[in-house]
């Protein structure tokens, strides 16, 4: 199963590319020409909720090295194919800055950009420079820069207008030779406040990020999940005013917008989800924001739960949570 939800899916065709010539070839085969296509990484952001009547084309490239440097920045190229935490770990190691906060988060490098991964207060746009992807019409390979790609909050102009369009081959990051580091996350503060760290390294950032996920995510080796399932809404500041009313304890995040982030583990704990099982699925224990297959769901039973959430949010704080999670 190449899908870290577990769940058992079938596909009509598929391939396993290695290299981006063996991609093209794969592209310009006449047995998939009118084929759908779904380009699949580490399987650890989507949900199979029925067999896919199409290619499923499994990327694989790998590969990392220094491009370039100048006095202050390094420039690591990483295939689309590499595990993301390996890239971190890479750069982590050599003492180059700003990937440290992504430290621990699954999945595979190209996928990182489409969704423009966050967590502990970075982004991936935060040290992106390029990246590579190939046109699956015209299998003509471009370079997208930051604002190209048009990152957003879990998004980007891969998840829009470009896609099902391109292939993302490879990625550029912009590292620092002097790294500063990031606490800004309540999280990661705490727990350096709590050990008397006042001036971490990248390296012990990355550590504490890994144990502070290790604390609050299941373990995939025993429990399917795709992590955070739903995207922390943005409100405006009317609803926000009208909701706090009610419910003056809710955590909220300004952005810089004059808009407000509301955390959806938050909502969904106050609905009484947390730690609920239903069937094969349910809420984790210990993160209201993660559902888990406790073994055996199917994928259309994970989205009717998650629908039934949806639902009930709405119902108490009239928010709409939006799926971080692909459903296929």
């Amino acid at each position: 199963m190449y899908n870290t939800f577990g769940v058992k899916v079938n596909s009509l065709y598929f391939e396993d590319v290695g290299t981006l010539s063996d991609l093209i070839k794969i592209l310009e085969n006449p047995l998939y020409q009118n084929a759908d296509k779904f380009i699949l990484g580490g399987g650890s952001n989507v949900l199979f909720v029925q067999d896919f009547n199409g290619l499923v084309i499994k990327i694989s490239l790998s590969g990392i090295n220094v491009e370039k440097e100048d006095e202050n920045n390094v420039y690591v190229k990483a295939q689309a194919g590499e595990i993301w935490d390996d890239i971190v770990s890479y750069c982590v190691e050599r003492g180059y800055g700003g990937i440290e906060n992504l430290s621990g988060i699954p999945g595979l490098v190209g996928a990182a950009p489409i969704q423009n991964i966050g967590a502990y207060g970075s982004e991936i746009k935060d040290c992106f420079e390029s990246l590579e992807a190939i046109d699956i019409k015209t299998r003509e390979v471009k370079t997208f820069n930051v604002g190209e790609c048009k990152f957003g909050y879990r998004d980007s102009v891969f998840k829009n207008e470009f896609k099902n369009k391109y292939i993302i081959v490879s990625v550029l990051y912009k590292l620092l030779k002097n790294p500063v580091v990031n606490v800004s996350y309540k999280p990661l503060a705490d727990y350096f406040a709590k050990n008397n760290n006042t001036n971490p390294s990248i390296k012990e950032i990355r550590e504490a990020v890994i144990l502070i996920r290790k604390e609050k995510l299941p373990d995939l080796t025993k429990l399917g999940t795709a992590g955070s399932f739903f995207k922390n809404p943005i409100i405006d500041k009317d609803s926000f005013e009208i909701l706090q009313k009610g419910f003056s304890d809710m955590p909220n995040y300004l952005e810089t917008d004059g808009k407000y982030k509301i955390p959806a583990g938050w909502l969904i704990e106050q609905c009484r989800f947390k730690g609920k099982i239903f069937g094969n699925c349910g809420v984790y224990e210990k993160q209201a924001l993660v559902v888990v297959n406790y073994g055996g769901a199917t994928g259309l039973e994970i989205l009717e739960f998650s629908e039934i959430i949806q639902k009930r949010v709405y119902e108490k704080f009239l928010i709409s949570l939006e799926r971080e999670v692909v459903v296929i």
